[in-house]
């Protein structure tokens, strides 16, 4: 079995360990298993990437923190404003660590295997907590190193030891924070919601890193030609005493600069007293939060979806029963599957956001013109990676029902499932984007949103075409790999520019737009019916 050099260390312990009446043996071999068991595990920020057999796949998201790392330790070069770089840097640090704590680690922190597996076996109470404790510790650790490692480096060479203890001092307490606040979290939704809703929640967390780490990237190739930071000044004023990074921020200014400014004395006493009285709250609450746990075991909260609408809108754009059904079996499936929202919602955001940067970039740079309004197309990469994901489910051996309903013709199937898909996800994402674009660009491209939306629905449809026809949700997620592959994307991604650029033709010509409208809902209806003529006469 593989061995870790956090165990190693942990071995020059064993002593103090063992005077605390905590069975050491015991506790690494508890560890191990663990450790074993969460390498195998697919982290969040890489859940869109291939798995990689024998790869620690903790180790490995561990490389994107540390490009974030480096991306923060720029902000130790802000001359004379530790009060505004360090609670920048906290700012980031904290969202990272709360988010990757609720979206990876809720698995380590709610867990209730261990009692059930682990302590009806000769092992004491002690000797378990001790071992989730020191479970949950190594992660933080690691993550913290990666997030803020750079920023301490570049710290020490720059500004001495005193700077770098004091950033070592503040990060420990952040992460202690950090910890005890998802914990109270976790503990007030159990309190008044259910285990179900806990999970959603969890979820929602998930998807929120997920997009979080992409858009960093775009960001931190843009923050430095919009803003310019030695020139920004940091006010307090009291709604700022409410802003946890401020509090750890404080005393830098205080200790390194020697700015004794009552707020700032305020605000450093903050960030010592704060978090020991967040730990002192979590073990006075710790026994209820165990118990509270037990309704993750239930399935109360499972409620029934209010399907009126949905049914009022399969009535109106499907034509037979077995559409209807897909139509809304699809549409219930895409807002409860977990899984499925954790791999697709990720796109879905990428496709607000980076239609709106490109526009926010142009506007910087005083380019923003009419022709801005086409970067609304990059709106519709949500369509490969939701369609191509339309046949995957975390529930997906649930696909026998398949086998077992009198079906007539598997094009209903498609037909109901597409319609559902484009409906209830790129619609709502489109009308957004639509909204923002009518305020930017005036109701003059009324007409141009039209087409766009048409558009995206004849790539939905290309899109369905040339990838393999796999029933929906039938396939795992873990164990096969995405059927879109590089020449499905190239396709995808021509067929796409050929559109916006038709679109930006046709603007040159008069009545060109209601023109090309005219065409493009003809070749919807024309492609739609020979797709799944073509899927009936196969069948047949």
């Amino acid at each position: 079995m593989k061995e870790f050099k956090y165990l190693k260390f942990l071995d020059v312990f064993r002593g103090l360990f063992q005077r605390f009446g905590i069975d050491y043996n015991t506790l690494r071999k508890i560890l191990r298993i663990k450790l074993l068991i969460d390498s195998r595990r697919t982290s969040t920020v890489l859940t869109n990437q291939k798995k990689k057999d024998g790869k620690n796949n903790f180790i490995r998201s561990l490389g994107i923190f540390l490009l974030f790392g480096v991306f923060l330790s720029v902000f130790m070069f802000i001359r004379n404003n530790y009060l505004f770089s360090m609670s920048l840097i906290f700012s980031m640090f904290m969202f990272f660590i709360m988010t990757s704590l609720v979206s990876d680690f809720s698995t380590i922190i709610l867990d209730l295997k261990d009692k059930e597996i682990i302590l009806t076996k000769p092992v004491d109470s002690r000797t378990l907590n001790a071992a989730k404790v020191l479970h949950i510790f190594y992660y933080i650790f690691m993550i913290t190193m990666a997030l803020l490692g750079p920023a301490m480096l570049v710290s020490l060479k720059r500004y001495g030891y005193t700077f770098f203890f004091l950033f070592l001092l503040t990060a420990v307490l952040i992460d202690l924070l950090s910890i005890v606040f998802t914990s109270l979290l976790y503990l007030l939704v159990l309190r008044f919601f259910s285990g179900e809703k806990l999970k959603d929640i969890i979820n929602y967390f998930q998807i929120v890193l997920t997009i979080a780490i992409t858009l960093g990237y775009q960001l931190m190739s843009r923050i430095w030609t919009f803003i310019d930071f030695n020139k920004i000044e940091l006010k307090l004023t009291w709604w700022k005493m409410f802003m946890p990074p401020l509090w750890f921020a404080a005393p830098f200014e205080l200790f390194i600069k020697g700015n004794t400014d009552k707020n700032i004395v305020f605000l450093s006493l903050l960030a010592l007293i704060v978090p020991i009285i967040a730990i002192i709250i979590y073990i006075k609450t710790s026994s209820v939060f165990e118990s509270s746990l037990q309704k993750l075991r239930s399935s109360e909260g499972q409620t029934k979806s209010k399907n009126k609408f949905i049914i009022l809108v399969s009535n109106i754009i499907c034509k037979d029963k077995e559409e209807k059904a897909f139509y809304k079996f699809t549409t219930n499936m895409i807002k409860k599957e977990r899984t499925f929202k954790l791999k697709v919602y990720p796109s879905l955001g990428f496709s607000i956001v980076f239609p709106l940067l490109m526009v926010i970039a142009q506007h910087f740079n005083d380019s923003l013109s009419r022709k801005s309004f086409f970067a609304i197309y990059f709106a519709s990469f949500m369509v490969l990676d939701v369609v191509g994901y339309l046949s995957y489910s975390g529930n997906y051996k649930g696909a026998w029902i398949y086998e077992t309903m009198p079906i007539r013709s598997r094009a209903s199937i498609y037909k109901g499932s597409l319609k559902a898909v484009f409906i209830n996800l790129f619609t709502p994402l489109f009308i957004f984007v639509s909204l923002v674009f009518l305020y930017i660009f005036k109701f003059g491209i009324l007409l141009d949103l039209a087409v766009v939306y048409s558009n995206i629905f004849l790539l939905t449809i290309i899109t369905h075409m040339i990838q393999k026809k796999d029933l929906p949700f039938s396939l795992a997620f873990e164990t096969t790999e995405k059927k879109t592959g590089f020449w499905e994307l190239i396709k995808v991604l021509i067929t796409m520019g050929i559109l916006a650029v038709l679109h930006s033709l046709s603007d040159k010509i008069r009545f060109g737009g209601l023109i090309y409208l005219a065409l493009i809902l003809l070749t919807i209806i024309i492609l739609w019916n020979k797709t799944f003529k073509k899927a009936e006469l196969e069948e047949g």
